[in-house]
């Protein structure tokens, strides 16, 4: 990785405690991007920040509550004063994810953690972005929106969803500059795959990408000149 290439840029991640954001933030503070750093762990997003170098700003955020989401780009615009990047990284399941066993309760945390976050920091930065007349927004989903597989019905259709929320956004805002693109990782090595109902067998996990690997890919998406728009990029291990 050369160093700089994101130099001066202003990048918001979105679920950077832990997994795939982790890699994020600490991928673009070494490409020389000023990080803003936001997730409901605190702790975790401390330790996170001890290990950027230059610029950044934490900022403890529930990507479902509006309030939460508005403070965040507020905080970021008055200390960078401007938005460049959004990594949207949030995503959630749960051990309980067939039909039978999903509640009115599951279903509803699934659908705002996965997809109305995501709508919550786009509405919440567009009027940035519009103005600045340039953005990226990249959206990280899962190989479940391209496939049905065994993730549940609340994870694949907020999934689904998340797809829509990116096109449909790009289609509207294509004018103001505002570009968007949805990475579909496949099986990777987070915190998330433990809460599988069945444990990934370890030589299975041992092929899987890892999160650094999710973090390349969006520093390769944000790195493409601005008259280029990725609009999906699918990442799977080589050997699964």
């Amino acid at each position: 990785m050369e160093a700089g290439r994101m130099n001066g840029k202003v990048v918001v991640v979105v679920g950077a405690s832990s997994g795939m954001g982790y890699a994020v933030a600490k991928t673009f503070s070494e490409a020389a991007a000023k990080v803003v750093i936001a997730a409901r762990n605190e702790k975790a997003l401390e330790s996170l920040a001890l290990e950027l170098g230059g610029e950044h700003l934490v900022c403890v955020t529930d990507a479902t509550d509006v309030a939460s989401v508005e403070n965040l780009i507020s905080s970021t615009l008055e200390r960078f004063g401007r938005i460049d990047i959004l990594v949207y990284a949030t995503g959630t399941n749960i051990p309980d994810r067939s039909m039978e066993e999903l509640t009115y309760e599951t279903w509803e945390m699934m659908m705002a953690t996965n997809t109305s976050g995501a709508f919550n920091c786009t509405k919440a930065l567009l009027a940035c972005m519009k103005e600045q007349e340039e953005g990226l927004i990249i959206y990280i989903s899962s190989i479940a929106a391209k496939s049905a597989d065994a993730s549940g019905v609340s994870y694949q259709a907020s999934k689904h969803a998340l797809s829509g929320l990116a096109h449909g956004i790009h289609i509207e805002q294509q004018h103001n500059g505002i570009r968007t693109t949805i990475i579909f990782p496949g099986l990777t090595d987070t915190p998330l795959v433990k809460k599988r109902p069945v444990p990934t067998p370890e030589d299975v996990l041992a092929k899987a990408l890892q999160p650094q690997d999710v973090a390349d890919a969006c520093l390769y998406v944000a790195t493409a000149p601005s008259r280029v728009r990725i609009s999906e990029l699918v990442i799977e291990g080589a050997e699964l």
